[in-house]
Parts: structure tokens; C-alpha cells; sequence
């Protein structure tokens, strides 16, 4: 069984951060795996702990730093990884992303894709559909719960839904993109981390994945960030306190400031 998990990293969910020339800025601050992503990477060891057969290869796009979260993830039990690294995959979004993925995973076995099912950093949710539809795969997004059958050649899944669940069984080949309550990440064991060390990561390029701007056009796919800002301090409470003779005044009021100053009415 081949598993690829696809995994980004991102600045840590728990930093400070400052707008400087509207770009978001934290000195000192960690890069993180996406949050999400640590769900498909875990999920993917506990598959491999059932299945002795499998192999796990993390596939990371993105720039030098990304390989902090390729090192991490390696130490969590994935015994391979592939860095997707070219100055011509910075910037781009989730559609030429997607395609980028689908062109190296298109190429090599695969049974399961895990995703996270969005980066915490954008908040799209668009790459993990976008690729299995490029890969001409079915998938289901925010999963919960992950079960195959004996064989491993079927998949129960349990995906979130306004206001439930509902479960979907398919075959594999099979994309899930992974929402919180589908395991508990474990923390890198110093044994895994020194196995880590040895294990292979192939960087590939542009030129090696034998992409060109006419194929994939990801260079009429890209995102600008115009500007960016903090939103605005919040304002201080007011407390409208009233009598029981003057309840209906102070109500008033209330509309009043609901309608015309905060405009939520």
C-alpha cells in the first residue's frame, strides 16, 4: 500500500505578528507543519501500524524552509520524502498548486493521498479536491474517522457535516483530507528522529518534473497580496442599565446602537 501525505508549513498558529509594508512579519518566531497536515501524517503511521506493507512518502511544495516540517515528519514514522523546490512554484495558488502535486503523484504508485483538509495560513480548502479531481481520483474532505476493510482495498470514511456525520465507502485509489478529531498527533520519539537523518528526500525542480509555463500556466496563476492590515482595536464595552420602569427605553436603545453604530441589525 502506497500512502502520500501532502504537507505545508506554516508560521505557528500561536505567534505574535506584526504588518510591516502590509506583509505579515514575526522576528523570532517558528514555522509549524500545518495543523491539518499533522492529522494526514499521524493518520498515515497508524495505517502503517496495521499494515506492515505500507510505505509512507511525504510530499512537501515549497520553498528551502519547508524542510523543517520534511525532517518532522519523517521522525513521526514516514519513511520517505519529496521536496518540490523551484523559485517558479513561489507564490502560486491552489489550482496551479494542485496541478504541480498531481504531475509528480501521477508518476509514481499510489493507493491513499491524506491531506490536511486546509492551511491554517490561507484557509482555502481547495488543493486536496483540486488534486484528486486533476488525478482523476475520488475523494472526501474533512474526515473524521478512517477504516478499510481486511484487504485494504476498500475505505470507510466518516466525514463532518453541518450539524452530524455521514459515512461514504469507496475504493482505493482514494484521496481524505483530514479534519481534527481523526487522531492525536504524536510527538517526534528521539528514536524517530535520529532515523529521521537517514532517510531519503528527493528535491525535485520545475525542470525535473517537466513542467513548463504553457502546461500547467502557473505563471497567469499566482497570488498578489495587495495589502494586508490588523483589524481595528476593540472598542471598550458600555453597559445599558435600566430600572424595570425603564426597560422598554433602554431596549430601545439597544436596537438603536445595534442598527446604527455597530450596523449588525
Amino acid at each position: 500500500m502506497k500512502i502520500i501525505v501532502c504537507v505545508k508549513q506554516v508560521l505557528d498558529t500561536a505567534a505574535t505578528i506584526q504588518i510591516e509594508n502590509g506583509a505579515v512579519v514575526s522576528p523570532g518566531s517558528s514555522r509549524i507543519i500545518n495543523p491539518y497536515d499533522e492529522f494526514a501524517i499521524e493518520e498515515a503511521v497508524r495505517i502503517k501500524e496495521k499494515n506492515a506493507a505500507a510505505e509512507i512518502t511525504i510530499l512537501s511544495l515549497g520553498p528551502e524552509g519547508f524542510n523543517d516540517a520534511i525532517k518532522k515528519a519523517l521522525a513521526m514514522g514516514a519513511d520517505k520524502a519529496v521536496h518540490l523546490l523551484d523559485r517558479k512554484f513561489d507564490g502560486l495558488d491552489s489550482y496551479a498548486a494542485a496541478k504541480i502535486l498531481q504531475r509528480y503523484i501521477a508518476s509514481v504508485p499510489h493507493d491513499l493521498i491524506l491531506c490536511g483538509k486546509q492551511a491554517v495560513d490561507v484557509d482555502m480548502a481547495q488543493t486536496g479536491a483540486m488534486l484528486a479531481t486533476f488525478l482523476g481520483i475520488p475523494f472526501v474532505t474533512v474526515a473524521t474517522r478512517i477504516e478499510f476493510a481486511a484487504d485494504f482495498q476498500n475505505a470507510k470514511i466518516t466525514r463532518q457535516v453541518e450539524g452530524g456525520s455521514e459515512v461514504r465507502e469507496l475504493p482505493l485509489p482514494l484521496l481524505v483530507t483530514c479534519q481534527k478529531g481523526l487522531n492525536e498527533p504524536r510527538l517526534p520519539s528521539l528514536k524517530g528522529i535520529m532515523a529521521a537523518k537517514k532517510k531519503a528526500v528527493l528535491t525535485l525542480s520545475a525542470a525535473d518534473l517537466g513542467v513548463d509555463d504553457g502546461d500547467i500556466n502557473i505563471a497567469d496563476n499566482r497570488i498578489v497580496q495587495e495589502n494586508i492590515s490588523l483589524p481595528a482595536p476593540r472598542k471598550k464595552g458600555r453597559i445599558l442599565a435600566a430600572n424595570e420602569a425603564a426597560e422598554e427605553k433602554v431596549a430601545a436603545e439597544l436596537v438603536q446602537i445595534l442598527r446604527d453604530e455597530e450596523k449588525i441589525i
